[in-house]
This record gives structure tokens, C-alpha cells and sequence, in this order.
């Protein structure tokens, strides 16, 4: 008699450990990635999220929003957690840490694992002190823990980035519901990857057999000018037809006073106001000696 191939498959399963991920982030674009990933590998996904709160600002008279409280404090109490658990239960956990590109800063090319952090942001030095948290909790007391320093990574599911501007604003125009593209510096050069590729290295990072921190690039960058001259191609549009770098054409302003005519009202302002100083010095109403 052959044994039943479906309770042979229902017993393995039962047999094999439960894979459980905590996701921090998990409705974002990275975070909603990596759930799908990991749910189709079997996992149990859980997520935090934060709670969007009404604030009554009627009788607001200060707002504070600490810029560092993005990454850093979370970092320390997720890994202090993580620590607990496994002095507690004995259980084997892993820890990833989502690092980013701009911990290097003003730090040149090229950049990998070794490379000085020279963050230039709020954002980025929180992101260097939950990268070297991460760190220490690895060396201090044996934590599986990594930090993946992830270059941009776009997809659909990100609104807040020069990309998504850009191909929001294709569909736009194509359509005809918005006429011109108002853009800065083109000539910045991205190395731009899929979100949806990226949490794969993220996962594989926490397969390894000793715990390290990775670089995750597709090392091919391209300028804004080269994603601008891509996302309209596909629609058959060219860019330049529809793209505006000049601010004062959006705003419709130009300057009226220019370099020559600025130093001479300056000074014209300030030689009126020493005669009068003057004037008031000799009537002995004023040290004409003291600096203003």
C-alpha cells in the first residue's frame, strides 16, 4: 500500500519549526515587499506600524518633531528586545537593520562595506547610529544581527521620490491633465534599483552562517536626465518639451535688484546713517568712537 503523500506534506509541515517575522515599517514600500516575500516562503509575518493620530492644533503654540527619532531610539529598544527574548527563552533570533546610502554622505565614490559614514542629514546620522547600535549589540553579546546599506530603491508603491514625481507626472501629461514638469538639478546621478528585488537581499543577509553588513546596489548609475529621457520615451513623449528647470518659471519671478545695484544701496544706507550719527556726535549726544 503507498503511504498517503498528503499526510506525508501535512506531517513534514507539522514536524518543521514555524518561521516568524516581525516587520517594523510594514505598510511601507519596503515593508510591504518584504511580507509578500516572506509570506510566499512560509513565514508568519507580523508589523508595526504607526498609529496616525487627529492632533487639535486650535490653541498650538510650539511644535518640536525630533528628526532623529525616525531610526536610532527604535533601533535601541528593538535590539534590546531581541536580547531579552533570547536570554529569556533561548531562542534563536535575527535581526536586520535597513540602512541607507546616505550614511556615506558627502563621502566620494566609490562606496562599499569599509567606506567612512560622512552623513550629511538628520535622517543619515540617525541611520549611522542604529547602523553602529546594530554593530555593537552583534560584537557585545553575539546578536545575528545585520545592517543592509541599501542604495535608492524605487517602485509603484513609493509616492515621496524624485522617480515617482517624474512618472506620476508622465501619466499626466500623456493624459493631458498636467502641462509642465518643474525639476531642479538633472545632472544628479542614482543608482536606482526595485524595492522588489532588494528584500530578497535583505532576506538572504539572515540565511547566512555568520552575521555581517552588505551593500545592496545594482552598481549602474543614471542621472535624472536619463530617467526623464526613459519614462517619457515609453509614452512616446519627448522631455524636453515638458520638463522646466527654472524655478522663477514656476513662480514667475525674476530678481530686480542685481549685484551692482546691491552694494551701492548698502552703502548709500549706511553713509546716511554715519551722518547722522555725526551730527548727533558733535552735539555730544553720542560717542562717536563706539561701534554700532
Amino acid at each position: 500500500m503507498l503511504p498517503n503523500r498528503s499526510k506525508m506534506a501535512e506531517t513534514k509541515q507539522q514536524l518543521e519549526p514555524l518561521r516568524v517575522a516581525l516587520i517594523s515599517g510594514i505598510t511601507g514600500q519596503d515593508g510591504s515587499y518584504l511580507t509578500e516575500f516572506l509570506l510566499a516562503k512560509g513565514y508568519e509575518v507580523h508589523g508595526i506600524i504607526r498609529r496616525s493620530s487627529n492632533f487639535n492644533t486650535q490653541r498650538l503654540e510650539h511644535l518640536y518633531i525630533d528628526p532623529h527619532n525616525s531610526s536610532a531610539p527604535l533601533t535601541l529598544r528593538l535590539l534590546e528586545a531581541v536580547r531579552n527574548h533570547i536570554e529569556t527563552t533561548g531562542r534563536k533570533v535575527k535581526y536586520y537593520q535597513a540602512g541607507s546610502s546616505e550614511m556615506y554622505g558627502a563621502t566620494p565614490p566609490p562606496q562599499d562595506e569599509t567606506t567612512i559614514f560622512h552623513p550629511r542629514s538628520p535622517y543619515a546620522v540617525s541611520k549611522v547610529v542604529a547602523h553602529w547600535y546594530t554593530v555593537n549589540y552583534r560584537e557585545a553579546y553575539g546578536l545575528f544581527a545585520c545592517n543592509g546599506i541599501l542604495f535608492n530603491h524605487e517602485s509603484r508603491r513609493r509616492e515621496n521620490s524624485v522617480t515617482r514625481k517624474i512618472t506620476r507626472a508622465v501619466g499626466r501629461i500623456k493624459i493631458g491633465l498636467q502641462k509642465k514638469l518643474f525639476l531642479g538639478n538633472l545632472q544628479a546621478s542614482r543608482d536606482w534599483g526595485f524595492a522588489g528585488d532588494y528584500v530578497e537581499a535583505m532576506w538572504l543577509m539572515l540565511q547566512q552562517d555568520k552575521p555581517d553588513d552588505y551593500v545592496v546596489a545594482t552598481e549602474d548609475s543614471h542621472t535624472v536626465e536619463e530617467f526623464l529621457e526613459a519614462a517619457f520615451g515609453y509614452v512616446g513623449l519627448n522631455w524636453k518639451d515638458y520638463v522646466a528647470i527654472d524655478p522663477r518659471e514656476a513662480l514667475g519671478w525674476k530678481p530686480k535688484v542685481d549685484f551692482k545695484q546691491l552694494v551701492p544701496m548698502m552703502v548709500k544706507s549706511n553713509l546716511e546713517r554715519a551722518k547722522r550719527e555725526k551730527v548727533l556726535a558733535d552735539k555730544g549726544f553720542l560717542d562717536a568712537h563706539q561701534q554700532p
